[in-house]
């Protein structure tokens, strides 16, 4: 097995940190769809992924959801044991890519889906705004902190390389 030097692993990871960010945003697409599919649709029985027809069909749509999270978890996952394979995974980045996917998968589902499409709502028969705030908001802040871990570290690469 060869041995690789810390020099070289870094060079690794600066010539596959793209994908170390997309490894991360499928990943992050995943978790948020599969935590919002098990603590929203199954265990609170909030919603479903389509709310304007029957419970069954309701249960269908949130299987393909389901489906949907499970392949972009697994797509990632295929993704990262590449990077760890060519010593090219870089947490910081990973971790931006994670929280710029989820919280963008969650800022399209509480504005495109919730509000524009309204395929469902976070909730029923209560005031919704409370919810439709802290939900956009959570997603905001995941967006920006993504940002700035992917930003950070894409000045790190530059300074690095020459």
């Amino acid at each position: 097995m060869k041995s690789t030097t810390a020099k070289e692993n870094q060079l690794q990871r600066i010539r596959y940190s793209t994908r170390n960010v997309w490894a991360g945003i499928l990943f992050g697409l995943g978790l948020v769809g599969f935590i919002d599919e098990v603590v929203f649709h199954q265990l609170l029985h909030w919603h479903h992924f389509y709310d304007k027809s029957t419970t069954e069909i309701g249960l269908v749509s949130d299987g393909l959801f389901h489906a949907f999270s499970w392949f972009a978890t697994i797509g990632s996952s295929f993704m990262l044991a590449d990077l760890h394979r060519r010593n090219a995974f870089w947490l910081k980045r990973w971790i931006g890519g994670i929280l710029l996917g989820g919280g963008a998968f969650q800022l399209y589902d509480g504005i495109i889906q919730h509000k524009w499409m309204r395929l469902h709502q976070i909730r029923y028969n209560v005031d919704i705004r409370p919810y439709d705030w802290v939900w956009n908001l959570i997603a905001a802040a995941m967006i920006i902190v993504g940002m700035i871990l992917i930003v950070r570290t894409q000045n790190r690469d530059r300074s690095e390389e020459g």
